[in-house]
């Protein structure tokens, strides 16, 4: 909702271009920064306790957020959101895996989980559109407010608190190197994909590499680690946190493309285009509570294996998108959604629940993660791809100056601006030649989607066959675990 605030609250506030680009990534930034810190928090001091307050601390930075008299406080009251923001997914998601431990009901609250985020993507811009048309432009902040009040006064009444009675002592030098090295990383990918080839990102994305990989040198010789390294060797976790990375990372660079396809060459304003992709969110919502009942009978990794294949299927389809084929694009863009609900539905549940439940909270922040630098990798990646297409493909004019020749050959928005200044003749050749350009780079995007979901669907079949369907598992009587003991168990207060 900050986009539709943002030309307001930057005259209001008289933020620059660099201002304003802070102050809508910041929030992003550290969320993703602070999930992995979060999630083990959480587990040691109690999901519930940090759920608490972490509603707290967002509702008090969207009450500074919507009076912040300077941009410089709003870009401050905008990092106490991201990093409230990262307390919040992986307490609800650890507390719905110990609130449900039959299959059946963890996997359905799952999918409602699932839903209420889609359903909120659908419904905030348009109630922030019309708080925006009566009040000012801090209005927008203010809607979260009533639930994390609701959050805080009725969580001690109906949320029991969990947490590992033996958590171990957090080794602080671990969280400064996540933070360290995972703030950097995505804003290095963020800022190579926005601008190119800059030295501060490229250095970033360097640091926070080789930070990675002393924070994960290290896990392994900690006796009680911050992130334990063993969740990944989990098959069902391993293979549900890549199929999510990928779905992710497909998913935000076609939605990018998709968005710019709308506007720069389907001719639609800003409001149509968010208006096109309320069809996917919506069939995705109705995926997410679909799934987890077709996961009583069927087994989990079936359906997100077929889920995830018909959506390379509707990728292939879209391949053949012409400069008039907005309707073939917001009907895919539902069907791909709807497919792919499985994933998110089931596949959070499957991290989840396959981690012990000491560890639900580091399990959840891993499946939040895997969807936040999916989608900042798909961005990165699949960005850089359609338009290194574009400006290979593109025809211009051989009478351009160079200046404007730079500018058209560069994106599909370039060349529409140097088309205005043009003869209505030439302008128009340049605007149609720079539509078939970006059309082949949207189509390569869409194959490379297709290819990756292909991969990850036969990924899926093989290693989740295992996984038996949620009815099945409910009436078969509980496994022992080998490590599970009395003094292991989590605390219940």
């Amino acid at each position: 909702m900050l986009l539709l605030a943002l030309p307001n609250l930057a005259t209001s506030l008289q933020a620059g271009s660099n201002e304003q680009l802070w102050a809508t990534d910041i929030y992003g930034f550290l969320l993703a920064g602070f999930l992995v810190t979060m999630g083990t928090l959480g587990d040691r001091i109690g999901r519930r306790r940090l759920l608490l307050i972490g509603g707290v601390a967002f509702a008090i930075g969207s009450l500074l957020c919507a009076y912040a008299p300077t941009i410089e406080l709003l870009i401050a009251a905008r990092a106490l959101l991201g990093i409230a923001g990262a307390t919040l997914m992986p307490s609800t998601l650890a507390l719905i895996g110990t609130l449900f431990q039959n299959p059946k009901q963890q996997a359905a609250a799952f999918g409602i989980w699932g839903g209420t985020f889609t359903l909120g993507a659908v419904f905030g811009p348009v109630l922030g559109g019309v708080m925006l048309e009566h009040f000012w432009w801090g209005s927008v902040f203010l809607l979260g407010v009533p639930f994390m009040v609701a959050l805080v006064v009725l969580g001690p009444a109906f949320l029991p608190e969990f947490r590992n009675p033996q958590p171990g002592k957090l080794d602080l030098t671990s969280v400064v190197l996540s933070l360290v090295a995972l703030l950097p990383l995505i804003y290095g990918i963020k800022e190579l994909a926005r601008a190119g080839f800059e030295p501060l990102p490229t250095v970033s994305l360097v640091v926070g590499i080789v930070v990675g990989y002393l924070f994960v040198r290290r896990q392994r010789h900690l006796a009680d680690p911050m992130l334990d390294l063993n969740l990944f060797t989990n098959r069902t976790i391993g293979t549900t946190l890549i199929n999510q990375l990928t779905f992710s990372l497909v998913g935000g660079g076609f939605m990018m493309m998709m968005l710019l396809y709308f506007q720069l060459v389907g001719g639609m304003t800003t409001v149509q285009a968010g208006a096109a992709m309320v069809p996917g969110m919506l069939t995705a919502a109705v995926g997410m509570q679909i799934a987890p009942r077709l996961a009583n009978k069927i087994r989990p990794g079936l359906l997100i294996s077929v889920g995830v294949a018909l959506a390379a299927i509707t990728y292939v389809v879209v391949t053949q998108v012409g400069t008039d084929s907005n309707m073939t694009i917001i009907v895919g863009f539902a069907l791909i959604s709807f497919f792919g609900a499985p994933t998110v539905a089931l596949g959070t549940g499957l991290v989840v629940g396959s981690a012990p439940v000491e560890k639900m909270g580091a399990a959840g922040s891993l499946a939040q993660l895997a969807n936040e630098f999916g989608s900042t990798l798909g961005l990165a990646i699949l960005g850089t791809v359609g338009a290194a297409v574009y400006r290979s493909t593109v025809t211009l004019p051989g009478d351009l100056p160079a200046d404007s020749a730079a500018q058209a050959g560069d994106s599909i928005a370039g060349a529409t601006a140097v088309a205005g200044d043009l003869p209505a003749g030439q302008g128009e050749g340049l605007v149609t030649a720079a539509k078939d350009a970006f059309v082949d780079g949207f189509q390569t995007v869409a194959v490379i989607g297709a290819v990756l979901y292909a991969c990850a669907a036969l990924m899926v079949a093989i290693r989740l066959r295992h996984v038996p369907a949620f009815g099945a598992a409910a009436a078969a009587p509980a496994p022992e675990k080998e490590s599970e003991s009395k003094e292991s168990e989590p605390e219940v207060v």
